[in-house]
């Protein structure tokens, strides 16, 4: 992402003077001193400002709608706005909104030198967040500068492939085709829909509303959901130039579909291509990205210029701008100018299910389900899991599913594996496969983590000559995360187990005792079990995981199995006040 973009506006006296402390003006002036500097005229005549330094305002624009307001900085400069009689000189800065709101609700760290003045947002919900989040100074009734459509937006020979296989755009493609039904996605649909990253863009923020909306509420919803955020996690992107670069790039993904705002797609097509990005509208209706200006200056001058330019930025010239560059107009009642064939000529139809509230409630979802993982795997190899389960052991069963489901794990986890069976180890009764680390590093060698799991999803075997230690591998497997324990991730050890422990070891109350003892609310660390077949110890294996605010599931086959993983990740929507489950 290209940061701090910004066009000159200054004269060339007052720009070397300002540059050390603002940086460089949006706009350009020209200026000539009249009456050994009594008066200063910008421009070529007009108006006139006093010798008094002019009001210098600072805007932080989202990375899309930047480039037209400073287009339309530079128009309102040259028109020479005064504030007591003193020249309004506005600066455009292209930021992240992200960066913006840190800087605004008084983080340390990943923060602008200096506050805005002004900010122009990609999405309303940036500036509720930051009241919430203690800007109270940030005045109500911020203006809307310009709006678009989210769209779905792949190549042209890709969208006429959908067509002819009748595949419509639809908000369910955002999750993972296990949630659709089947295991991976048929020849007549996209085999990814890429996300903005919703902590950086406000269309990731949109689209985690209309996937909730989509799913509803419930437990089933909030299964659906996890999987949705973990999916959606692995194709992120930070802004939607590199999303959209991603759809002409052949190499990764077959048949790739991204969602952008309409106006996104509008810039990327602006050099010709053989194959242009079109815009598709969902089915179910899509939800308008709006871009509010909210004035953002503490200094009682600077926030009356600041307000001048919102109010400017609403007229029909600065419109006239807005829509020349791709957007629709502020008020959403007229399209942009000349489009272009790649963008629908007919105006989306909106999901009005989808409501400020919704927005705000589905962002706070993706702050709880987003956080990395660090996770370690206790994979169950005794005599058990060789039991047949139709046409397969329980470890084949779990084993699948496991490689299924690593894939909803993005790059920034921490994994590891033991497994575990009575005598591996050197009598310990478990042994590490991968230590836990990094999943994009190598434990050793060249070869990552992630690829190491997935071979071991197709090359570990059960012993079928070795009782289980389930419980003693609970407690070591326990005491592993303890001590990598992040405090920026949840910590997780998960147990995949044919649920059954032969007494070779510690006893269930023995267990129970280490972890009532162990488990700090501060610094928790929640076990998650999945147990397989029948003849399972439920009660036990229950009060094991009611120990760490954890989870039981119960699993038969591989579609359960990623959904009882699925449940067992959902519980942070809740957490630390869930129910114990079962």
């Amino acid at each position: 992402m290209r940061l701090g973009r910004h066009r000159a506006a200054l004269p060339v006296e007052q720009r070397r003077r300002k540059a050390l402390r603002r940086g460089v003006l949006a706009g350009a002036a020209a200026v000539a001193i009249v009456a050994a500097g009594v008066v200063v005229i910008f421009g070529g005549g007009g108006a006139l400002c006093s010798t008094r330094e002019p009001v210098l305002v600072s805007v932080a624009a989202a990375v899309d709608v930047a480039p037209v307001a400073m287009e339309a900085a530079g128009k309102f400069n040259d028109a020479r706005h005064t504030v007591g009689a003193r020249c309004v000189l506005i600066q455009v800065t292209e930021q992240p909104p992200a960066t913006v709101l840190r800087t605004l609700i008084g983080d340390r760290a990943g923060i602008l030198r200096e506050r805005p003045d002004g900010w122009i947002a990609d999405s309303s919900a940036w500036i509720r967040l930051a009241r919430k989040q203690g800007a109270n100074a940030l005045p109500t009734g911020e203006s809307v500068v310009a709006t678009s459509p989210l769209v779905f937006a792949t190549r042209q020979s890709l969208a006429q492939r959908f067509s002819v296989g009748k595949t419509e755009m639809n908000w369910r493609m955002v999750f993972p085709s296990t949630v659709r039904g089947r295991l991976t996605p048929n020849a007549n649909e996209p085999d990814i829909v890429r996300v903005p990253d919703p902590s950086l863009a406000g269309a990731g923020i949109a689209t985690v509303a209309a996937a909730r909306d989509v799913v509803g509420n419930g437990p089933e919803a909030d299964k659906a959901l996890t999987a949705f955020v973990r999916w959606a996690q692995a194709g992120s992107a930070p802004d939607y130039r590199s999303m959209l670069a991603a759809v002409d790039d052949h190499a990764l993904w077959k048949r790739p579909v991204v969602i952008v705002p309409e106006q996104s797609v509008w810039t990327h097509n602006q050099p010709p291509a053989a194959d242009p990005v079109v815009a598709l509208h969902p089915r179910e209706g899509t939800i308008n990205l709006d871009y509010p200006y909210v004035v953002t200056a503490t200094d009682p001058t600077v926030a009356e210029a600041s307000t001048l330019f919102a109010d400017w930025l609403r007229g029909a010239e600065a419109q006239e701008l807005v829509r020349r560059a791709g957007f629709h107009s502020g008020d959403g009642s007229q399209g942009p100018i000349s489009p272009g064939p790649e963008i629908p000529s007919g105006a989306p139809r909106t999901r009005p299910s989808v409501s400020p509230e919704d927005i705000d409630n589905a962002l706070q979802a993706w702050s709880r389900l987003a956080p990395p993982t660090n996770i370690l795997v206790l994979a169950d190899t005794s005599k058990h899991m060789a039991d047949k389960l139709k046409n397969a052991t329980r470890l084949g069963v779990a084993l699948s599913a496991a490689k299924i489901g690593l894939q909803l794990f993005p790059d920034s986890t921490y994994m590891g594996m033991w497994e575990f069976a009575d005598g591996l180890g050197g009598g310990k009764g478990y042994q590490q496969r991968v230590g836990l680390g990094p999943i994009t590093r190598p434990e050793s060698g060249q070869i990552i983590r992630r690829s190491v799991l997935d071979q071991l999803t197709t090359t570990i075997t059960a012993h079928p000559g070795r009782d289980s230690s389930l419980y003693d591998t609970i407690a070591n497997g326990f005491a592993e995360v303890e001590r990598g324990y992040r405090e920026e991730m949840n910590n997780t050890l998960l147990v995949i187990t044919s649920g059954r422990d032969d007494g070779r070891g510690a006893t269930q109350a023995e267990l129970l005792r280490k972890l009532h003892d162990r488990w700090d609310p501060n610094r928790p660390v929640q076990i998650v079990i999945i147990a397989f077949g029948t003849g399972i110890d439920r009660p036990s294996l229950a009060e094991i995981a009611s120990a760490t605010n954890g989870s039981l599931h119960v699993a038969q086959q591989p579609d359960e199995i990623i959904d009882v993983f699925l449940a067992a990740l959902a519980r942070r929507l809740c957490h630390p006040t869930c129910k114990p489950t079962t």
